[in-house]
């Protein structure tokens, strides 16, 4: 496994958990399976992952000066990574999300308070300057406000720091950014919002990844659920097959395989090597309970993907 450094711009969030058979209709109480309280946040789940595939990590993110807050320090501080700036204010809380998870599927509903996570400087993101330019790849997502996102992608394209930008949770973003962009990582939904083509499906995906081209993105990914992952870069397009799994929780599949995805970017792969081991990586954390703490290392994702090479 060969080491890159990954670094993380994103948000954290303590996120509570209830599974249950079904999921609630308004007015219902449902008596749940079960629950948890554990680190969440796209941002610091990818950066969980990304440290757990194998990469460098740093981590930057931002939190309240609350009890949640407190949670997420002892979190950052004994995760492993290689250097975290953690921000805060008192004028907001920790981000914060309820998640129900409901069926034999392991879907979920989420509603979230972002909180801190939308109130992150350009003050701020300017004393993360050298953190970006020493990497070899900047991770960030939506969940953030706007400004400091691309503040963040700026500073990472005068460094000629690789960027991977996974567009989640969908905010409308200027051409300008889409053009600033290496690796874009939507899922169907959201490539439907940036294009305005209906993706349900490889052709259609295939088609709004070329107008995601045709705005600047210079490579694609493209995650269709079961159907697998679709790559386009270079003119060329592959599809990644779907990794099978057993799945307990969907929470943070789609964070397991953005962070695996750029932990193996890093550490030099191609886009084809990094997304199928993605795609093994996020089918292990779907057979697990919870989010960041449901990361599984690189061996772990190795073994899953050399036996379903051998299955197929």
């Amino acid at each position: 496994m060969k080491k890159g450094k990954v670094c993380v711009f994103g948000s954290f969030n303590l996120d509570i958990v209830a599974g249950m058979s079904h999921f609630p209709q308004p007015g219902e109480s449902v008596i749940a399976r079960n629950s948890m309280m554990g680190a969440g946040g796209k941002g610091g789940n990818q950066a969980m992952a990304a440290l757990r595939a194998g990469a460098r990590v740093h981590y930057i993110g931002k939190v309240g000066r609350d009890d949640f807050g407190s949670f997420a320090r002892r979190h950052l501080d004994n995760a492993g990574f290689d250097a975290v700036t953690l921000f805060s204010t008192a004028e907001y809380p920790t981000g914060n999300a309820l998640i129900y998870v409901a069926g034999n599927d392991a879907q979920n509903m989420i509603a979230v308070d972002p909180g801190a996570n939308l109130t992150v400087s350009d003050e701020e993101v300017e004393q993360c300057r050298p953190a970006i330019a020493a990497a070899d790849l900047l991770l960030t997502q939506l969940e953030n406000n706007l400004s400091a996102v691309e503040k963040v992608i700026a500073i990472a394209t005068e460094a000629e720091t690789y960027i991977v930008l996974n567009p989640a949770p969908f905010q409308k973003i200027p051409d300008a950014l889409l053009a600033q962009i290496d690796l874009l990582t939507p899922n169907a939904h959201e490539c439907t919002l940036l294009t305005g083509i209906t993706v349900n499906d490889i052709s259609s995906a295939q088609r709004a990844a070329e107008q995601l081209h045709l705005k600047g993105v210079k490579a694609v990914v493209v995650t269709l659920g079961a159907q697998g992952a679709l790559l386009s870069a270079s003119g060329q397009t592959e599809l990644v097959p779907a990794c099978p799994a057993q799945p307990k929780d969907n929470t943070g599949v789609r964070d397991a395989f953005n962070g695996a995805l750029a932990s193996q970017l890093a550490g030099g792969y191609s886009l084809l090597q990094a997304a199928t081991f993605a795609s093994a990586y996020a089918a292990l954390c779907a057979e697990r309970e919870g989010a960041a703490a449901s990361m599984p290392t690189y061996l772990q994702a190795l073994a899953r993907l050399e036996a379903f090479k051998t299955v197929h």
